[in-house]
């Protein structure tokens, strides 16, 4: 996997510009998951900053054990009747980004954190190895025969 940093911009601030030129408007539903939810919570917290200093309004819920029932009744189903133009970040384990949940958000980021294996059903991947040095990573798994 290769990684980037541009400048002084942060995965977090490229990631909120990537998201809002794809996502411009309405509920928009954002998950941020990790073998640990709390590192994800703080990651969570970070890019809802990000999408705030781009003028879009970002909230935060926690994962907090819900399953996928849970989550689609308390919390996608109520955001999405809602309508409100704003931003929410789900955040928590890795369990939202399985088969059933992960087709309920926009966008997910997977949050590595050394040698473990990167999930690749996210969007965005990023090496929080250094949590004060946050890298996104391009997982290229390609093995093509270009001979």
């Amino acid at each position: 996997m290769s990684g980037t940093t541009i400048g002084s911009r942060t995965p977090q601030d490229d990631i909120a510009r990537e998201f809002l030129h794809n996502y411009r408007r309405g509920a928009r539903l954002l998950a941020v998951a990790a073998t640990d939810a709390a590192r994800s919570a703080d990651l969570a917290d970070e890019l809802a900053a990000a999408l705030r200093t781009q003028g879009v309004a970002a909230a935060v819920t926690l994962q907090c054990g819900r399953g996928e029932s849970e989550l689609r009744s308390e919390v996608v189903v109520p955001i999405r009747d809602a309508g409100i133009n704003a931003v929410t970040i789900v955040c928590g384990d890795a369990s939202l980004l399985a088969e059933r949940t992960r087709w309920m958000w926009h966008f997910s980021i997977w949050l590595a954190d050394g040698g473990e294996m990167a999930n690749t059903d996210a969007d965005a991947i990023i090496d929080i190895t250094d949590p004060r040095r946050p890298v996104r990573r391009f997982a290229d798994f390609c093995q093509c025969d270009v001979g």
